[in-house]
């Protein structure tokens, strides 16, 4: 009987870290249509030669707008770690780009510093004034957006951890088994 519940208490464990670890940022059906060899410095230096091409891009807002064809947000580009998600040092940065979401965004719920991930399809690039110059940007449209929940810097910050294991065993015949462990 204790094996079958020791059994059962590793399927669960490992059950509970596959469904925390399989949160997607891109929706699967997007996924096999992102072209992962564009990056964002050759769009920067090329922008109209890549359009059509489906990319993900991460960054900051830095503002957004209201235009016809729907809601404008400007980014600071960023690159993404692993998760997808922007890394915080904005000195990374490759330059800005710009999204349009056309279905209706309100510009007022879109806070800047906010972190995105977007999943857009390049369109022609964008000349706008960057304070007393112009500037050209990227654009993409919105095919999927994610927008990451605020995170202070220390939560970028390692810091140290504490833990404590126990384990356990039994033999068959003589003997037996068992464990302590504490980490920090």
């Amino acid at each position: 009987m204790r094996l079958t519940s020791c059994k059962l208490w590793w399927v669960m464990a490992i059950g509970l870290v596959a469904a925390c670890s399989s949160q997607r940022v891109i929706p699967e059906a997007l996924e096999p249509l992102v072209e992962r060899a564009v990056k964002f410095h050759e769009v920067v230096a090329a922008p109209d030669s890549y359009q059509g091409k489906i990319v993900v891009f991460g960054g900051e807002v830095l503002k957004a707008k209201r235009l016809k064809e729907g809601t404008q947000i400007e980014l600071l580009q960023l690159p993404l770690d692993r998760g997808e998600r922007p890394i915080l040092d904005r000195q990374q940065s490759q330059g800005r780009f710009l999204v349009i979401q056309q279905e209706f965004l309100d510009p007022a719920t879109i806070v800047e510093g906010t972190k995105m991930t977007i999943v857009g399809e390049l369109s022609r690039s964008k000349v706008e004034h960057l304070d007393d110059v112009e500037y050209r940007y990227p654009v993409l449209i919105v095919k999927h957006l994610h927008l990451w929940p605020a995170r202070s810097d220390d939560d970028a910050r390692p810091r140290p951890r504490f833990s404590i294991g126990v384990g356990g065993g039994t033999g068959m015949g003589v003997g037996g088994g068992g464990g302590f462990g504490i980490g920090f």
